[in-house]
């Protein structure tokens, strides 16, 4: 149970950190702002007017460790971040930030989406172009394979396809052709699937037909335990199984009637504790409006644990299994799915479909779909297209601090004129020398970020290297 949250400064973020471990939650997931995501410092002038503003800024190794003050990380279950084209840099402060402490990484466990392949069709922080993005994913999962067994380095992430639009076959098919991209890559470096892939991790949405939600994560897990065998030749059955990280919640919470939300994220973390995931976020019922309040991330909490400790699903294996409606619809989503696996298949896997469009395309056409269903009453949402109430509501919501993006650039110089410029600039040419040779970027990116180099300087000098991605139109 480890809510996304983040916003504002390392201190801020901090601070929302322990109020939720001290109500119980048992992990925390980091909520990164866009500079960041796309590898932009704070002073950058891309930056402008978004620093903090949907998670917090990370700049520097100091952010971080300021992220994590007065945190006992071995206490947790699991820490999550969504770095995805910045994975490989977060992972290197942190890696940092445990070690400096005298803390061994592999006492505590860290799950990263690291995804870079659907940023492209799916949400838009991309950097670098789709093959670089893989390269330097799998750097990371490589790194994790042979120095930290403890942590999860890839979610194969199916949620953004979901939230742009993707049906609950095509989330689950974008996820695992994606998967098979990074699998094969990091085979390609000699690793055998055994040695990584147990620690990998499924992210999908968890929307409100409770029916499908359960019947996709079973029928997922069909698909992966084939893919493992048939594809990958493992017999290994750890690296058979699927784990999956769920969030309740997205695009399907409604502005209008917001107090709705915790019905529906009731709805879904239930669903998500019957199709038996291994980890959870439940969304907060004012997303629709801002940065959630703390009463509101409360009761997304509280509903876990309701859900976890009084409703009984948690203690039942597949608790479904047997019902003839979920096992019509498994078989029938399972098959879509394998289906919609072999399209992907025939223009040039997961990097074929991002380059030629194929994934934008089906998610424009899916989209599309919905908006038709619910403009003609075929699709219903209570409080949308049903039971309208146009009397206003009013919440009480997060208020952002004006002063926040003035603080981090602050805080960023400071951190730039302590640190030696000479070993910012060893680290970076080290970091530059292992890109141009196409060898793993894991240790010189550490060196880096103990050298006080920024996500700014690191992705400059990758940029420079690999280029940038410009999307189709």
């Amino acid at each position: 149970m480890a809510q996304y949250s983040g916003f504002g400064t390392a201190e801020e973020t901090n601070a929302r950190f322990r109020y939720l471990i001290e109500r119980g939650q048992t992990g925390f997931s980091i909520a990164l702002d866009l500079p960041t995501q796309v590898g932009l410092d704070s002073d950058d002038p891309l930056a402008e007017g978004e620093v903090g503003k949907v998670g917090v800024a990370i700049d520097s190794v100091d952010d971080v460790r300021d992220l994590f003050a007065g945190i006992d990380l071995t206490k947790l279950r699991q820490i999550r971040t969504t770095a995805n084209c910045v994975g490989p840099i977060i992972a290197a402060m942190i890696i940092a930030v445990a070690e400096d402490a005298g803390l061994d990484p592999n006492e505590f466990s860290v799950l990263f989406q690291n995804d870079p392949l659907k940023e492209y069709p799916a949400r838009g922080t991309w950097i670098f172009p789709p093959k670089a993005g893989v390269k330097l994913a799998c750097d990371l999962v490589e790194h994790c394979g042979r120095h930290l067994p403890s942590w999860n380095p890839i979610q194969f992430s199916g949620a953004h396809y979901r939230e742009s639009g993707a049906t609950a076959v095509q989330e689950v098919a974008f996820a695992f052709a994606d998967a098979i991209a990074y699998i094969e890559t990091t085979m390609a470096r000699g690793l055998r699937p055994e040695a990584f892939v147990p620690a990998c991790y499924l992210f999908v949405y968890i929307h409100t037909d409770l029916l499908e939600e359960v019947a996709k994560l079973r029928a997922a897990r069909r698909v992966w335990a084939g893919i493992m065998r048939d594809r990958f030749g493992v017999t290994d059955d750890d690296a058979c199984r699927l784990n999956i990280f769920a969030w309740a919640g997205g695009s399907s919470l409604t502005v209008q009637q917001p107090l709705n939300n915790i019905v529906r994220v009731s709805i879904q973390t239930l669903a998500a504790a019957l199709g038996g995931v291994q980890t959870l976020a439940t969304a907060s019922y004012d997303e629709g409006y801002a940065i959630p309040s703390e009463d509101a991330v409360t009761i997304a909490l509280r509903t876990q644990q309701i859900v976890a400790e009084e409703s009984g699903v948690a203690g039942v294996v597949d608790a479904l299994g047997g019902s003839y409606a979920i096992e019509a619809l498994t078989d029938e989503i399972e098959g879509e799915v394998l289906a919609e696996m072999e399209r992907i298949e025939s223009v040039g896997g997961a990097i074929g479909a991002v380059e030629g469009g194929y994934f934008i395309q089906e998610l424009s056409e899916s989209s599309y779909r919905w908006q038709q269903q619910l403009a003609s009453g075929e699709r219903r949402i209570v409080g949308v297209n049903d039971q309208v109430d146009d009397r206003e509501v009013e919440i009480e919501t997060f208020a952002q601090d004006s002063t926040t993006e003035a603080r981090q650039v602050e805080r960023l110089r400071r951190a730039r004129s302590a640190r030696s410029e000479e070993d910012a600039r060893d680290g970076l040419e080290a970091l530059r020398a292992a890109a141009v040779a196409d060898e793993n970027v894991m240790a010189p990116m550490i060196r880096c970020v103990r050298a006080g180099t920024t996500v700014g300087d690191i992705c400059a000098v990758l940029k420079d290297v690999y280029g940038t991605y410009e999307q189709i139109r």
